[in-house]
């Protein structure tokens, strides 16, 4: 094994982390695996059903810039992700129901690849590495799985297709030559594999709370090096940068949205029309959404603070409203809980201290009952979090969507259940195009002091976001963050993070 370089010695004597990216476990896809073969069998026999066939997912596959020969960087499709954990493009993967077999299928690559883009790996490496009983190679799906089949009648194959209700996106069925060679399922795998999604094993778990730590750490270094006259971007680049160069997190979550100002209003900025390029201004409020992804694995958060490090009286206002809901979320939540209850609990409390911050006057009571909440707070509470940043199973049937304003943007309606992992991310923000036709309407613009809202028609916005895991009788925050005004206030002038370092 090579010795690390005098550089590399160098870089981590002098690491602002104290992290390392772990080892993951291929065991994680073993046991998904396993979690999947459990529900189908229990789904098949509940509906009288034979347990024969075959789950058979399709892999992801490079996708060029448009007609070029640019390749995008590749990322795993993730329910395949989820079940097999391979990270190359082009793989198919099966799971023989009858006997619990898993089997990959590898892309037979052609001999220049060795030239261009490394060594070609025999079929035993992808077995030993992502530990399945057998691979194959794509063109021999068809006899392999003909000649493993033991029921009667052409060979059955559950196929991954339903609807993600993040989206609106359908998943895509895998596509070879010869299905038509086997009877096909379309409708039982995606919900059974989705609710597999929605509760996260210890190992799992694991992973997301490194990318939780690696972010959190990446966000305490971006909000120490902030500065006035500095660009959004540069803080964009300091969190990838670190989230790379400390945690090997090669992608991110989403797309890093860093807004400054008023722009910090816009719930989605950091697009490509609006791509994080706006001067920071001292007196502004930055609100920075990122989250590093590692081994598929992702996390969300959102810390809002002053450029300059002082919290004004306007902004610490605004700024504990929302920390006041997300911490009551925290402490409220816990299996058999309404997620619909706590976007309720959240909008109250916010309403409730905007109202004696004298922006709203009236009873909170009727205030809830106009839907007030969702002026100042559009989105939702929260998601789940997984392999996606929306992770799938939101919606599951029976459970309906609600329709009123704010709680229509919920990617959940569903009672929490002991291992969700999801975002708890109040926020409050002042966004005219929401604005105005409430102190417009004949319902709602009673409740709005108009002069004092139109001293935060430039605030923009604040949102506090944590990945919270829910656990048998409550929950756990798995991001570790300066939250509370002073803590913000004393890391951005120096101090130590966490702060019980200082005493310890």
């Amino acid at each position: 094994m090579a010795k690390p370089s005098r550089e590399a010695i160098s870089m981590a004597s002098t690491s602002p982390s104290s992290l390392s990216p772990p080892t993951v476990p291929m065991e994680l896809h073993v046991s998904n695996r396993q979690k999947l073969l459990k529900s189908l069998r229990q789904h098949l026999s509940n509906s009288s059903r034979p347990h024969h066939g075959f789950v058979l997912l399709q892999g992801g596959e490079e996708q060029t810039r448009y007609c070029t020969d640019h390749i995008e960087l590749f990322r795993q499709e993730s329910y395949f992700a989820y079940l097999f954990g391979v990270r190359e493009p082009g793989f198919y993967g099966a799971i023989d129901i009858a006997t619990g077999k898993s089997i990959l299928f590898a892309p037979r690559l052609p001999a220049d690849y060795a030239v261009w883009l490394g060594e070609i790996k025999p079929v035993s490496y992808f077995q030993e590495r992502y530990m399945v009983s057998m691979v194959y190679y794509t063109d021999e799906i068809v006899q392999l799985l003909v000649d493993q089949y033991k029921g009667s009648g052409k060979p059955l194959l559950f196929l991954l297709r339903g609807l993600n209700t993040d989206s609106n996106n359908f998943s895509k069925p895998a596509e070879f030559e010869g299905i038509e060679k086997f009877e096909r399922d379309l409708t039982t795998l995606h919900p059974v594999l989705t609710e597999c999604r929605v509760c996260k094993s210890d190992l799992e778990l694991a992973l997301i709370q490194f990318a939780n730590n690696i972010s959190s750490e990446a966000h305490v270094e971006v909000m120490r090096k902030t500065k006035a006259g500095m660009k959004e971007y540069q803080l964009e680049s300091m969190f990838l940068h670190h989230t790379y160069i400390y945690g090997g997190c090669r992608h991110c979550s989403y797309t890093c949205i860093c807004a400054t100002g008023e722009s910090s209003a816009v719930l989605h900025y950091g697009h490509a029309a609006a791509p994080n390029d706006r001067i920071l201004e001292d007196g502004d409020m930055a609100l920075l959404d990122m989250g590093a992804e590692y081994s598929f694995y992702g996390s969300d958060i959102t810390c809002t603070f002053p450029v300059n490090g002082k919290f004004t009286s306007d902004q610490s206002l605004i700024y504990n409203a929302v920390l006041d809901a997300h911490n009551a979320v925290i402490a409220a939540m816990k299996p058999g809980v309404s997620w619909v209850d706590m976007h309720k609990l959240a909008e109250k409390i916010i309403l409730e201290s905007l109202e004696k911050g004298n922006i709203l006057v009236g009873n909170l009571d009727d205030m809830m009952v106009e839907r007030v909440g969702a002026v100042f707070m559009p989105h939702g509470l929260g998601h789940l979090l997984g392999i996606d940043t929306h992770d799938p199973g939101g919606y599951p049937k029976g459970i309906e969507r609600p329709k009123e304003p704010g709680l229509k943007s919920l990617r959940t309606a569903r009672q929490l259940l002991e291992g969700m992992v999801i975002t708890v991310e109040p926020g409050c923000y002042f966004i005219d195009a929401l604005l105005v036709p409430a102190m417009e309407s004949a319902n709602t613009s009673k409740f709005f002091n108009c002069e004092i809202v139109d001293k935060f028609k430039n605030f923009g916005g604040v949102r506090i976001e944590s990945d919270v895991l829910v656990t048998a009788n409550g929950s756990k925050n798995m991001t570790k963050v300066p939250r509370e005004t002073w803590e913000i206030q004393a890391v951005m002038a120096g101090g130590p993070w966490p702060l019980n370092r200082a005493s310890g």
